[in-house]
């Protein structure tokens, strides 16, 4: 049978597998570390740099700009000790309900006892009624709705969550039964209400506060846009930060939390410039096994479209434990291989179905014959027969023989309470790390390379075929690293696109530029910003070297490039380098074989 598979064909030796991992450079894959109690000091930063986070998140649910600004100064000094580059991210609240608990006082629920959610926060929070910060909920559920309460950033694993079914509402106050026991505990408690319109701004007049003060004073690289719902929500955060001076460069993350989101998902993405698939409010909206479909069909997506994808909620039993669990360590792999549905799949999947199916009418099993186990009743795999055509129906999802997803996965792993409260920041990102090193390596780019440019179609733009000509050459010559010269970064996400098994050094030449009040040097939002895209590593080039020359300055910035290279390991004697750059009006792919 052809194999089409992401991995790669050769088998995997067990030998090999017992072997300790090899040092590399780093993971192609790169990691978000949410900054809060547990790992907001110098020391910690720096080791979290170490070992391998390159975006610093800020969540703005968790503490004031203050709070934020000093931990913020930490990473500064941390950055400047380590040497290593880290880009700052700052997570909006947007349309998040809270309960209020002004007291904090430890509140606990029964399994089928009452207990009210009302608008009035003035009411001191306890077992029977909950204070809530947000006046609509009454007019927006109905009997029988279900709402979930969390601790904020909630694992799943803590005794801290509760699920609440609505059993009716009262004015402006919804009564719910608990249909577990649990106690509230802790400084900030989210609510969730599954598959509910909820009538709050995407970008709230807090968030707009926030960003126009501490995200200005900080030159943030990354909006982190909370709750994003339809394409309309990215435009206006665009426009808004358009008129916040440097701002107006800062890349706008969509992210994606319920199925308002979800529907709109196409739209969202042609407007973003990135997507955060937020698998923890997503993982309550959804039912359990609609979430892989979800990310598996969101990734191939990002990915097709050379946008980075960024998965959160992976490790989370590492927010209180040294290892993460072997689900969880298979979760990290799979969301590096993501995206992978394919026709001779599907072919092995039905004929198996098929067995069982014939096995249940066989022994009279009792269920419908025109379903396989399960499926009368589940919805798991339906069969229909239409001449030589087989129809598919995979819990709603419509897949014909003609599909194939064929993904490499994300681009970044974003740890919230792993990092944030978890008892072992540092360890949870080398873990993660690690992993994703691992998974990296069976990745079968050669299939991947050709099904992108078949997506791609003809004709191409001249940049993407530039950029998908360095990664061919680069995969025929073996070389060991990609160095693209880019101004705006544009050409070294395209070549990232293709997902070359090489790093791509990515060397940002600033430009000259003016506001009519003075004269600046652009480049470094650009560099950073390549933090969260797999397989880049950036370079800030001297500012005198121009972007596009025929003289010898070009050399001179990649002599740096290569002894970059060098010093860390990536390159060695008699390696081919495949670069990629402007001379004059022309694009140039070059490859140059390194002498002693």
């Amino acid at each position: 049978m052809h194999s089409n598979h992401l991995l790669l064909e050769e088998p995997i030796r067990m030998a090999s597998i017992l072997e300790p991992s090899k040092a590399s450079f780093s993971a192609m894959t790169k990691i978000v570390g949410t900054l809060g109690p547990r790992s907001r000091s110098v020391e910690v930063i720096s080791s979290c740099l170490k070992t391998g986070m390159t975006v610093a998140r800020f969540d703005f649910s968790w503490g004031d700009a203050e709070y934020h600004q000093q931990t913020l100064e930490n990473l500064k000094s941390a950055i400047k000790g380590t040497k290593k580059l880290c880009a700052v991210m700052l997570d909006t609240v947007g349309a998040e309900l809270q309960v209020v608990n002004k007291t904090e006082k430890a509140i606990t629920l029964k399994e089928d006892e009452k207990v009210v959610l009302t608008p009035d926060q003035g009411q001191e929070a306890t077992d029977a009624i909950l204070p809530i910060n947000f006046a609509g909920l009454a007019k927006a559920v109905k009997k029988g709705d279900t709402i979930f309460i969390g601790q904020y950033l909630f694992t799943g694993s803590e005794t801290t969550s509760v699920w609440l079914e609505v059993d009716e509402v009262k004015g402006d106050d919804v009564v719910c039964l608990s249909k577990n026991s649990a106690t509230l505990a802790g400084s900030l408690f989210t609510l969730h209400a599954s598959q509910i319109r909820i009538e709050l701004p995407t970008l709230s007049a807090a968030d707009k506060q926030v960003i126009s003060s501490w995200g200005v004073k900080n030159k943030i690289d990354f909006l982190s846009l909370s709750y994003t719902r339809h394409a309309e929500d990215v435009r206006e955060a665009r426009d808004f930060l358009s008129k916040l001076g440097d701002l107006s460069q800062t890349q706008i993350f969509a992210k994606i939390e319920n199925v308002e989101g979800l529907t709109h998902f196409d739209e969202i993405l042609k407007e973003a410039d990135g997507i955060i698939l937020s698998r923890g409010n997503l993982g309550i909206d959804l039912p359990p096994e609609k979430v892989f479909l979800y990310q598996k069909s969101a990734v191939y997506k990002c990915n097709m479209a050379g946008k980075p994808a960024v998965v959160t909620r992976v490790v989370d039993s590492m927010t209180d434990n040294l290892r993460p669990t072997r689900a969880e360590a298979t979760d990290v792999a799979n969301a590096v291989l993501d995206a992978e549905l394919l026709k001779h799949d599907l072919d092995w999947i039905w004929t198996l179905g098929f067995v069982v199916w014939k096995f249940e009418i066989w022994f009279g099993l009792g269920l419908d014959a025109d379903y396989g186990r399960g499926g009368g009743r589940n919805g798991f795999i339906r069969f229909e027969e239409m001449g030589r055509d087989r129809v598919w129906a995979w819990h709603g999802v419509g897949v014909d023989e003609n599909v194939s997803w064929l993904s490499p996965g994300c681009d970044a792993i974003l740890l919230g309470a792993e990092t944030l409260r978890g008892l072992y920041p540092v360890e949870t990102i080398s873990t993660v790390g690690k992993i994703c090193a691992e998974a990296e390596k069976v990745f079968n780019q050669d299939q991947y390379f050709k099904r992108t440019v078949k997506f791609v179609g003809e004709p191409m733009t001249h940049l993407e075929s530039i950029a998908s000509s360095a990664v061919r050459a680069a995969l025929k010559v073996k070389a060991s690293v990609i160095i693209c010269f880019t101004s705006s970064g544009r050409a070294a996400r395209l070549i990232a696109k293709y997902r070359p098994t090489m790093p791509v050094l990515s060397v940002v030449i600033p430009r000259l530029k003016t506001n009519q009040l003075k004269w600046s040097f652009s480049g470094a939002f650009e560099a950073r910003q390549s933090l969260i895209v797999r397989g880049l590593f950036p370079l800030l080039a001297d500012p005198r070297h121009p972007a596009e020359s025929t003289n010898a300055t070009n050399e001179s910035v990649l002599k740096v490039a290569l002894d970059h290279g060098k010093a860390s390991g990536l390159i060695k004697s008699h390696d081919r380098v495949v670069v990629c750059q402007k001379v004059g009006d022309a694009s140039v792919v070059k490859i140059i074989e390194l002498e002693d």
